[in-house]
């Protein structure tokens, strides 16, 4: 049979990538057998036990798995057709769970069903990837155009914010990562750079001092607008030595007597500076129509207002386990019987494992469930003792081929809907991948989000599968005739 194209038709099951499907398979079979090992210490029958959780997470692949099957049985067509009806269905789910939801450890973000919960978090990471693919795939949207950027952002910002206010961060921290997708559909690098600097003076702030913070943003601000100016040398000529001597001022101030009733601080100074050198910038920029200079000048500023306004996102905004998880994370305080707990004992877990793990059912962390949450969000300490160092590595490259493999068909594709889902997609699991990882072995803050298709849960399961299944589903479509 041959299209209207003439190309010949590849039939079903010759047009899907059974790759991405194998490798989603054995990540959900290793999440099984692994969230088995965490809770067989409490004796029960079999793996397939209905009465522990590795036997309800049969029932949730069974079910994931008869998902995938109608997903790609499905017209794909249907997925671009009804992205905003469903984009707005799930927000009026989003904000009904605030009202009607049960509470989960000081979340409201799950719907109660008899014996089953559901969470629209979990699905709300599909329909704002198949809001933004529909959007930004119409034709003559440039992202460079302001309104287009302004509706993009609100189709990412407004389910992320009824997430943060169910008190679900993690979830919530997942959709920044749909910044990497708008950077491959023409959005400037720059945007990333300025928010990884936020992040950075926040932290800086915390640990150092605003006086810290400020003088690195000044000095990378200095050295941007050098390179960018091709004008290196004067930043080693005049910016590295204001910057050492303003970094001696501390010092300096702390050995001279102040006047009574006043004392000059290090900020007031640099900040003095700061004020005494933005107009020559300025006027040698307009002089030049250097508009990146005028861009560096404002990222300067709005970057000082961040640094003074840390204090008040961290004590006002942060909830109190929000505040000990960054102090413990960041080592402002030492709570290893308290917020600390949990990241401790997972640190000893995989660190025990060595090499090549204890063996299966044979960890002792694990067995004797010194970590809690181990069967869900902490999921991964039970690979890192069982299974060891190559186990676990082993796992993250199954990930890693998985991310990698749905970038490929991405970039293989030739509509621009499939294209821009896939990516946010890969976006979603490597999100979850870096935060929950990162959480285990202590480089990221304890804020509770599944490890993709390995974590207990079906509503994450479900989530994952029917995200996974949609790109490949596109793919299939694209791909049945040659």
């Amino acid at each position: 049979m041959r299209s209207a194209g003439g190309h010949r038709d590849r039939g079903f099951f010759n047009s899907i990538d059974w790759k991405l499907v194998i490798c989603y398979l054995l990540l959900v079979l290793i999440g099984w057998v692994n969230i088995y090992a965490s809770v067989h210490s409490s004796d029960p029958a079999s793996i397939f036990d209905w009465g522990c959780r590795s036997g309800k997470q049969a029932v949730w692949m069974g079910t994931a798995f008869i998902i995938a099957v109608v997903v790609l049985l499905m017209n794909p067509r249907i997925y671009e057709s009804l992205a905003v009806p469903i984009y707005l269905f799930v927000g009026v789910l989003l904000v009904a769970v605030i009202f009607l939801g049960i509470d989960v450890k000081g979340s409201s973000s799950w719907f109660e069903f008899g014996p089953v919960r559901f969470q629209p978090a979990e699905i709300s990471k599909i329909s704002t990837s198949l809001m933004l693919a529909a959007y930004m795939s119409q034709q003559g949207y440039r992202i460079g155009r302001m309104r287009n950027f302004i509706v993009t952002a609100l189709i990412i910002l407004i389910p992320m914010a009824i997430i943060v206010l169910q008190s679900e961060t993690g979830s919530a921290l997942v959709y920044v990562g749909f910044i990497f997708m708008l950077y491959r559909e023409g959005l400037s690098g720059w945007l990333i750079f300025l928010a990884g600097m936020a992040i950075l003076s926040f932290i800086l702030t915390l640990t150092a001092s605003p006086f810290v913070a400020i003088l690195v943003i000044v000095g990378i601000a200095s050295l941007c607008i050098c390179l960018y100016s091709d004008r290196l040398k004067w930043w080693f000529i005049i910016c590295v030595p204001a910057i050492i001597l303003m970094a001696f001022v501390p010092s300096i101030l702390a050995g001279a007597t102040a006047e009574e009733g006043f004392q000059l601080k290090p900020l007031h100074i640099l900040l003095g500076v700061i004020a005494l050198a933005i107009p020559p910038v300025i006027y040698w920029a307009y002089k030049e129509r250097n508009t990146f200079s005028h861009l560096a000048i404002v990222s300067t500023i709005a970057g000082i207002i961040l640094v003074f306004s840390a204090d008040f996102i961290f004590n006002d905004v942060l909830q109190d386990h929000q505040r000990k998880r960054i102090e413990v994370l960041l080592g402002m305080k030492e709570d290893p019987s308290g917020v600390g707990y949990n990241v401790r004992q997972s640190k000893i877990a995989i660190g025990s494992g060595g090499m090549f793990g204890k063996g299966y059912l044979n960890g002792t962390q694990t067995t004797y469930g010194f970590v809690p949450e181990q069967s869900t969000d902490f999921i991964f300490c039970t690979i890192g003792e069982e299974w060891g160092f190559a186990g676990s590595a082993a796992v993250i490259l199954l990930y890693v081929f998985l991310i990698w493999r749905i970038i490929k068909d991405a970039e293989q594709s030739r509509e621009a809907f499939t294209r821009i889902y896939g990516y946010c997609v890969a976006c979603c699991i490597f999100m979850h991948l870096f935060i929950n990882i990162g959480m285990t072995i202590g480089l990221m803050p304890v804020i509770g989000i599944p490890l993709p298709l390995i974590s207990y849960g079906g509503s994450s399961l479900w989530g994952f599968t029917a995200l996974i299944f949609i790109f490949i589903a596109l793919y299939r479509n694209e791909k049945k005739y040659f």
